[in-house]
Order: structure tokens, then C-alpha cells, then sequence
């Protein structure tokens, strides 16, 4: 851990330490000034801990020196030292106190046990989205401190009786305890009494079991017939999020079916319904609705489970194809279709020997890619506009898996070199996660974009206005006003239905957003573009060149048709490593020391001197399929066509379980039987 980040944990540590050493002392010195200072001291202590140092708290927790504990040792201290300052005799005075304050601690553990029932009634085997819910009963979700946060409930509704102590200490009144205990047991009682009221029948939502009649009796209303499954962790959504309008625009009714619940308020704004199944038990209900043909953007843990109903067909699609390993996984066999962008994905998995059958590979392009603009020409401005957009460090360690190491501040420092470059630099959400080296290279790029804007002047367009008005709009669209206390059970209150002609509104406004987005930007400032605001594609649309690794953004670029660059830190040749990745083919190989920046600058200025021109455009074709029919019409097509063969799987299996059961038997006349002759 560097120092700078441990010095503030540690001071903290110190300081809880000393005063609670020093509490201890004055207490049975016994020492006053001391114990009101050190009891001062600890409480701010813990403010400090909750506010800015919550890792450090987990660390208490795991050493078992919680709150609870550090807030009962304070209090026992504060009582220790009442019952040795003054008179010899003060059980008799003090006696009372002590009691309510352990019946104030009891009052906390009671609040605590009942806020677990409330969370169990709380936590539904079925969160959705964009679906009306109404009849669940749902309803706002207790406070926080009152749901999911004792420690900090302890601590705030025993600050008066801690308050109290003192000032009993400091003054040697008795009143001054009293009256901050009955201020505790008072905010107990209330918060208690609130809990109690959420267990009532009217007011807890509906149980588990109307949950799961509820939603089968949605299935059967709404006839799924296709959908999106998805499990991750929080950083994964966006391999979700890039299908989100490409299912939109099937023809059928589609749905979106997750398995962690914080994932439900991951995916981007769609008006699909969103339905969350974390327990197999209710994901196999799945078995007996309409639904047909499962699309999966990734593979997880969790999808085996979801393999394993008979009814549904399942396709894999991915969520970006590259020349990495990654792209032609053995999982793929356990689909019953892989549906790839074009040609190259098909020879790569026939190449890779993984067990996918080639009949089982499907041809759709990438449907996303729509909103991809095709090549205009050279730069028309004063600055050429480069997209330096790396992947990440990947599982496996492969040096050749990202640039940013490297490569990435030696290809920065190039560019920015030239007068006439803007850059854009969009790294990897996931930079950093496996090796720490790429996380402090990304950061050492960022501080020379910024070193290079505060090195340029000019004028700043004035258009902030708009572009706030398009934010606020947008965000109205797409994210819903939550409080911090909000569980799933409020949200899916909060998020029902969609009104009718969302879907087009946002689309709208995101295209507002973008144009504001980049009109309020000066051209000549470099920018660093992170989270989900503009969107990979919005700076595809924005770059006259893309400079990338081996990576399916190399692959998707290829859709605008404009020049392109591959850094090669795989340790291979130029010839062996444009032969081992078939996405380089017609991409500019920039070597580590990025001596190749210059040259590349000039054949994008000047496009008599690309001649890579038609290679890329053979490439786009083997990589993304023809231009006709477009992707999404192939996508709709595959679909269809497997929704077909479930259908038709379903029929075979009805007509071969209804050939197993034996027809019964008419029921015979008892008095057509013969009866029973004498011996």
C-alpha cells in the first residue's frame, strides 16, 4: 500500500487507540479534564473513520472492534470514571443510570433483530424493472440506519447518552446522564416502533409465494419470446448494455433476464422489461412460459444453471470480437448457436479446434454498429482528432493484451507532440483490475493529457448552457431520483412501467446530448473520456484516426471505414504479428517507441499516401459481414429462425411425452363380469 493512502488509516487507528487508552486511565485514575477530552477525542475519531476512512472500519469489524464494541467500551469507561469521581458511595446515586443505559444497549439489539425480519420481507425472489408491480404492495423502504446500518445507529442514537455521561462527569449532576439516556431510549423506541409497524400485514410487501404467482402470472400476460441473460460483476454491465437496442428492435416481445440484483440498476435506460431471478428455483419457472431463445452477451458461473432448461434455445453473441483468445472460448459449444459478426469469427473458431460445430455458426454482422458514420474524408479543421482507445490487461497476463504498459504514455507523448493532434483517450473500464502497472501507466497518461491543456490556449465555446439543459433532460429520461435509503423493493416502485414513447424520447435526447456534448468542448483541448457519457461510438464518430490494441474496438472501428493503428507490445514481428491477429491486416503496426506516430499523422492528413485504404475496406467485409441486408435485419432474422426451432423442439417433445403415456382403459360394466363359481 503506497504511503500517502496509508498515513490517513493509520493516524486514524492512533488516534481511536490513544483516546480510548486514555478514557481508560482517566477513569480509574481518576482524571476528569482527562476523560471528557479523551471521550471528545474518540467520538471524533469515529466520525472521521465512518466519513472518510470506511475501509478502515471493515478492518475494526474483521478484528472484532466494531462500533458496537468501541461505542459500549467508551460508554463503560464514562461509567467507570462516574462511579470513582467525588464521593467513595455514588452505586446507590449511579445504579439507575447504569440500568438504562444496559437497557438502551438491549433496546439496540432488539432494533437489530427486527430490522432483519423486515429485510426478509423485503427481499423478493423476483426484482423487476419497467414492469408495473403495483399489486405487490410495494412500498418506500425504512431509513437506513434503521434497515441496513447499526453501527451507525448506535452511534448516533447513543451520542446523547454519551453526552450525557460527560457532562454528568464534568458537573457530577446526575440529571445531565439521565436526560441524555432518555433521549437515547426515546430515539430507540421510535425506531423500534417504525420497524415493528413495516411487519404488519398491510404494510410488509406481498410474500414469497404471491411474489412467484404474480410473476408467472406476468409471463403468461406479457408472452415473452426472447430474451437477453446477463450475470456479472458491477463493472461488466456495458457487455449487457451494448444489446440493449438492438433487442429493442426485434420483432417479438423481448425481456432482459439478470441474476444479481444491484445488476438491475446497472443496465443502461431501456424500456424492455427488466426481470431479476436470483434463485434457480425461479429462474427454471422459465421452463413452462413463452419465452423461446435466450441470447447471452457473456459467459458467467451462473449461465450453466440457465443451460440447463430444455424448453429454450440459447445463442452466444458476445459483447465485441477480437483476435484474443477470448473470442472463441470452448464454452461456446454448450450453445446451441453462436452468432458471430462475419466471416473471420468463423474461421477463428474452426482454427481455435474448441469443439463448435461450423453449422452451429451464424453470420449477423453487429447490429450496434448502425450508429457508426462512415469515412468522410481527411481532416477538414485545424486539428486531426485521434481516438486512443486501449483495452485492458486481460486474465492471462499476455503482455500483447493491452498497450498502456508499455507503449501507452510513449504513443501519448507522440501525439501530443504534433500542434495539430487533439486527443481523445478512453481507456478500459477495467484498467488496472489484474495488474496494478497498467492502473498507474493510465494514470501517468492522464496527468500528461492534462500537462499538455495547460500548455495550449484559446477561446472556450459558451454553449455550457445547452449542454446542461440536455443533461438534465437526458437524465430525467433515463435515471430515476432514488433516496440513498432505497431498497430494490422502492425502486421497483419507482420504476414501473415506462410511459408509452420513452424509448424515442431518449433517443432524441441522447443525439441533443452528444451535439452539446462536443459543441461545448474547444477543438484544440485534449480530453479524457471515462464513464458512460459519450459513448464509444459517439467518439468513433468524433476521431478522423483510432489508435488501439488487438481488441474487438479495433474490430467495430473498422465499421466507419477511416484509418486505423495497432500497437504491437505482443514481442512478435510486424509480419508474425499481422499473420497471428487478422484485425491488423490493414492497420498501421506502431511499434512501442511509437516511432511510427509521425508517418501515421501524415498519411491520415494527406489520403493519397494511405495505402491501406482498400485493404480496410476487404477487411470491414470479412470482419463485419456485407452491408446488405443490414445487421440489425440479420440479427432479426437468426432470431426468428431459432424461435422457430424451439417452437418446433417443444412440439416434438409434447408428441413424444404424450406417446409415452398409456391411454386409460374404458372402465368395464360390473354387470357384464362374470361373477366367481363355487369350488
Amino acid at each position: 500500500m503506497p504511503l500517502r493512502r496509508a498515513a490517513p488509516r493509520v493516524l486514524v487507528t492512533a488516534l481511536l487507540a490513544a483516546a480510548i487508552t486514555a478514557q481508560a486511565v482517566a477513569a480509574f485514575v481518576p482524571d476528569v479534564p482527562l476523560l471528557l477530552v479523551a471521550t471528545a477525542a474518540s467520538v471524533a475519531g469515529e466520525g472521521v473513520l465512518h466519513r472518510w476512512q470506511r475501509g478502515m472500519a471493515t478492518v475494526f469489524a474483521k478484528s472484532h472492534a466494531d462500533i458496537t464494541v468501541r461505542h459500549v467500551l467508551r460508554d463503560l469507561l464514562l461509567v467507570a470514571g462516574l462511579l470513582r469521581v467525588g464521593e467513595q458511595d455514588r452505586e446507590g446515586v449511579y445504579g439507575p443510570i447504569v440500568a438504562a443505559l444496559l437497557l438502551f444497549y438491549a433496546l439496540h439489539c432488539a432494533i437489530q433483530a427486527v430490522s432483519v425480519l423486515v429485510r426478509r420481507t423485503r427481499t423478493l425472489p423476483v426484482v423487476t424493472r419497467n414492469i408495473d408491480a403495483s399489486a405487490l404492495r410495494l412500498s418506500t423502504a425504512p431509513p437506513a440506519l434503521l434497515l441496513r446500518r447499526p453501527g451507525h445507529r448506535l452511534l448516533v442514537f447513543g451520542l446523547p447518552a454519551t453526552f450525557g455521561l460527560a457532562a454528568t462527569a464534568a458537573t457530577d449532576h446526575p440529571a445531565a446522564a439521565a436526560g441524555g439516556l432518555a433521549v437515547s431510549l426515546v430515539l430507540g423506541l421510535l425506531g423500534l416502533g417504525e420497524l415493528l409497524l413495516r411487519l404488519l400485514p398491510s404494510r410488509r410487501p406481498a410474500s414469497e409465494q404471491q411474489v412467484i404467482d404474480w410473476f408467472d402470472a406476468w409471463l403468461a400476460d406479457y408472452r415473452p419470446t426472447v430474451g437477453l441473460y446477463f450475470s456479472g460483476g458491477a463493472s461488466s454491465a456495458y457487455q449487457a448494455n451494448m444489446w440493449l437496442e438492438p433487442l429493442a428492435q426485434l420483432d417479438g416481445r423481448p425481456v432482459i433476464v439478470l441474476r444479481e440484483r444491484f445488476m438491475v440498476q446497472k443496465i443502461a435506460a431501456t424500456d424492455v422489461p427488466i426481470i431479476c431471478l436470483p434463485k434457480v428455483t425461479t429462474l427454471m419457472r422459465l421452463e413452462h412460459s413463452t419465452l423461446q431463445v435466450l441470447i447471452h452477451p457473456s459467459n458467467s458461473g451462473k449461465t450453466s444453471q440457465v443451460l440447463r432448461i430444455p424448453t429454450l434455445k440459447h445463442t452466444f453473441v458476445n459483447h465485441g470480437e477480437s483476435d484474443k483468445l477470448s473470442s472463441c472460448n470452448p464454452y461456446a459449444k454448450a450453445y446451441d448457436e453462436v452468432w458471430v459478426a462475419g466471416p473471420a469469427a468463423r474461421e477463428r473458431y474452426a482454427l481455435a479446434e474448441v469443439g463448435v460445430d461450423d453449422r452451429e455458426v451464424r453470420e449477423i454482422g453487429r447490429p450496434q454498429l448502425e450508429a457508426v458514420r462512415p469515412y468522410a474524408g481527411p481532416p477538414k479543421g485545424t486539428y486531426t482528432t485521434v481516438l486512443y482507445a486501449p483495452t485492458w490487461e486481460g486474465w492471462d497476463g499476455n503482455p500483447g493484451n493491452t498497450s498502456v504498459i508499455e507503449a501507452g504514455e510513449n504513443l501519448v507523448r507522440a501525439l501530443l507532440a504534433d500542434p495539430g493532434v487533439r486527443l481523445l483517450y478512453k481507456p478500459h473500464p477495467l484498467t488496472g483490475s489484474v495488474d496494478p502497472r497498467a492502473g498507474a501507466a493510465d494514470l501517468r497518461i492522464r496527468e500528461l493529457i492534462r500537462a499538455a491543456n495547460r500548455a495550449r490556449s484559446g477561446a472556450r465555446p459558451t454553449t455550457g448552457g445547452e449542454l446542461a439543459r440536455c443533461t438534465e433532460e437526458l437524465d430525467r429520461l433515463t435515471t430515476a431520483d432514488f433516496r440513498t435509503s432505497a431498497d430494490s423493493v422502492e425502486r421497483m416502485m419507482l420504476q414501473s412501467a415506462p410511459p408509452r414513447g420513452r424509448a424515442r424520447a431518449v433517443e432524441r435526447a441522447t443525439a441533443a446530448w452528444e451535439a452539446a456534448y462536443w459543441a461545448s468542448l474547444p477543438e484544440w483541448e485534449h480530453q479524457i473520456v471515462t464513464g458512460t457519457r459519450p459513448a464509444l461510438y459517439a467518439c468513433f464518430n468524433r476521431a478522423d484516426l483510432l489508435v488501439s490494441d488487438v481488441s474487438s474496438v479495433v474490430s467495430d472501428f473498422l465499421a466507419s471505414g477511416k484509418p486505423y493503428a495497432v500497437a504491437n507490445t505482443s514481442g512478435l514481428g510486424e509480419d508474425a504479428f499481422r499473420e497471428a491477429f487478422p484485425t491488423v491486416r490493414a492497420a498501421t503496426v506502431l511499434t512501442p517507441d511509437a516511432a511510427g506516430v509521425p508517418g501515421l499523422l501524415d498519411a491520415v492528413r494527406h489520403p493519397e499516401k494511405d495505402e491501406l485504404a482498400e485493404a480496410r475496406a476487404e477487411l470491414k467485409r470479412h470482419l463485419l459481414g456485407p452491408d446488405e441486408p443490414s445487421s440489425q435485419e440479420r440479427f432479426n432474422a437468426a432470431v426468428q429462425t431459432l424461435c422457430a426451432a424451439a417452437r418446433d423442439h417443444r412440439a416434438r417433445m409434447a408428441e413424444r411425452l404424450a406417446a409415452e403415456i398409456p391411454t386409460p382403459r374404458p372402465a368395464e360394466d360390473p354387470s357384464a363380469v362374470t361373477p366367481p363359481q363355487p369350488a
